[in-house]
């Protein structure tokens, strides 16, 4: 996997890009005025990374793996700690599937019906592999999406949800919290 170097992000555009960031050379970045990427965060290759005007903003430590996409004109936010994993797709705006009115990017806005909302991934989030979240949904700190996932709603904190649509299945533990502050802790005190 190849990363670009500091460099190309810079020439980039983004509105904001921490430090020891691993971006990669082969996922697209759109719209980069409007992504800000915290520190220690890796994209990795063949990602759409794709920021309408509500922007998308990466936490730190946050990892999106192979073939995952954040889409759509609403805010994405991913916080510190939060996973992606391969092939989650993650959109803030959606086309109208009643058949009232034309659907895709070619047509004018007046003849569309596309719904734009925010999603929020909480601190420690992890989603699953094959995962989609839609506009709207709010994944409190610590929830846990399973593979292959539908999110349609809103998730309670520390929660492992799955199925088509998401569910609650059943709790998730809390100990990455205490890991977290060893993590953050100076070496000579841990």
């Amino acid at each position: 996997m190849g990363f670009m170097s500091q460099e190309q992000v810079n020439l980039m555009g983004f509105a904001q890009v921490g430090k020891n960031t691993k971006l990669s050379d082969k996922a697209s970045y759109y719209n980069c005025r409007n992504i800000k990427i915290g520190n220690n965060v890796r994209i990795d290759d063949f990602c759409v990374i794709s920021a309408g005007d509500g922007g998308i903003n990466i936490g730190n430590h946050v990892h999106i793996a192979i073939y995952a996409s954040l889409i759509g004109s609403g805010n994405i936010t991913a916080s510190d700690f939060s996973g992606i994993s391969s092939r989650v797709s993650i959109y803030s705006s959606n086309d109208d599937y009643s058949g009232a009115f034309l659907t895709g990017p070619t047509v004018p806005s007046e003849f569309t019906n596309v719904k734009h909302a925010d999603v929020f991934i909480g601190r420690h989030v992890i989603i699953g592999a094959g995962s989609v979240v839609l506009p709207g949904v709010v994944l409190e700190d610590g929830v846990a999406i399973g593979a292959l996932s539908l999110v349609t709603k809103r998730c309670e904190a520390f929660g492992i949800f799955s199925g088509v649509p998401a569910k609650r299945i059943k709790e998730r533990k809390k100990n990455l919290l205490e890991m977290e502050k060893s993590f953050k802790m100076p070496r000579t005190e841990r």
